[in-house]
């Protein structure tokens, strides 16, 4: 295995990300291959309008390279609200920490929404499948959201967050089993997890046995750890692992006190790190194909050769020959759930049809 430097690398100006080199594993030419790129930058917090404009230069950035699969980090339209209590104590919120909620939910998209449209409009402008992490308002509740789309502008779909993480709890609603699906498309079968919901044994054997291949893990998390729960999903799984990150300094969120951050011993500096990026990209075999990148904004891509998937199941399937459903097995309810049904609306609307 030899690095492959991109040769587009020596003509990077300032106004384009360090286009991170990626490993050769001899492509199989009997075999696809996908070129994807994991994006690792910061949104532009509480600016959605900029941050979807800076997500179209990614996006043209990312395609000018040959990129036919872009995934964007956890929250990346909306934001990652790192930091952030919104005044939140056991029995209280402050009248702060309300207002902070409100701007977050003014940050947010509805989807279907016009900012749903617009990245549509990118993907199939660019012919490129994207897979977008959103903040997703239905009516006042937000969800950690990713949005999937085709190259020629289709919405696909989404995946909403089944289990937040400690304090995203109080900020953001719970997914249910009718948000997760896994796309088959013209470049392989393309579904994702957010963060540590990666984690859950059971959602990720949901994912396998509906065949994913390229599995995108949008995330918040930038500890080195985080590579070794990546690398466990390739070989587990049997697919690409595409795990994108926020790289964000503190200036790239509001200054105090309009925003401060909590947990830390005294306010960050404004060039100070707050997350340090990690986005990766691996190989069914476990092999890391791109990254892990812990410097900065940066374009993350790799060749994806889906002869490995074959060769890695040979070894390894994991809902397949390696399986016991005698033994063990796994129910999904993947219905949609609503807090409230009316019977008598839902049966005059059924009988209106009725002859």
């Amino acid at each position: 295995m030899a690095l492959v430097p991109s040769a587009a690398a020596a003509s990077i100006n300032n106004n384009e990300l360090p286009l991170i080199a990626e490993v050769n594993m001899g492509v199989d030419s009997t075999a696809p291959t996908v070129r994807a790129t994991v994006v690792q930058a910061s949104t532009i917090f509480y600016d959605t309008p900029a941050t979807l404009d800076k997500a179209e230069r990614l996006i043209a950035e990312s395609a000018s390279y040959g990129a036919q699969l872009i995934v964007f980090p956890e929250a990346f339209i909306g934001g990652y609200p790192r930091g952030s209590h919104f005044g939140l104590t056991i029995g209280s919120r402050t009248l702060k920490g309300k207002e902070d909620f409100r701007k977050y939910h003014a940050s947010a998209i509805d989807v279907p929404g016009p900012e749903v449209e617009r990245l549509a409009a990118m993907a199939g402008k660019y012919k490129v499948y994207l897979v977008m992490g959103v903040i997703e308002r239905e009516g006042y509740t937000l969800y950690c959201t990713i949005l999937f789309f085709d190259s020629q502008g289709h919405y696909l779909g989404k995946h909403r967050k089944l289990m937040p993480t400690a304090l995203e709890r109080c900020i953001w609603g719970f997914g249910d089993g009718s948000t997760i699906p896994v796309f088959e498309t013209p470049i392989g079968k393309i579904g994702g997890l957010i963060c540590w919901e990666n984690k859950m044994p059971l959602l990720r054997t949901a994912m396998y046995g509906k065949g994913i291949e390229i599995y995108c893990a949008p995330t918040a998390d930038s500890r080195e750890l985080w590579q070794a729960s990546m690398t466990h999903i390739a070989l587990e799984g049997g697919c690409f692992v595409l795990s994108a990150n926020q790289f964000c300094r503190r200036k790239d969120y509001p200054p105090p006190p309009e925003y401060t951050f909590s947990g830390t011993d005294e306010e960050p500096s404004p060039e100070s790190v707050v997350c340090a990026g990690g986005s990766v990209i691996i190989s069914p075999s476990g092999t890391v194909l791109a990254g892990p990148n812990y410097e900065g904004e940066a374009l993350i891509s790799a060749d994806l050769d889906f002869g490995e998937i074959v060769r890695a199941k040979f070894d390894f399937d994991v809902v397949g020959h390696y399986s016991r459903p005698d033994v063990l097995s796994l129910i999904v309810r993947d219905h949609p759930t609503a807090p409230v049904s009316f019977t008598y609306a839902a049966a005059k609307t059924e009988g209106s049809h009725t002859l």
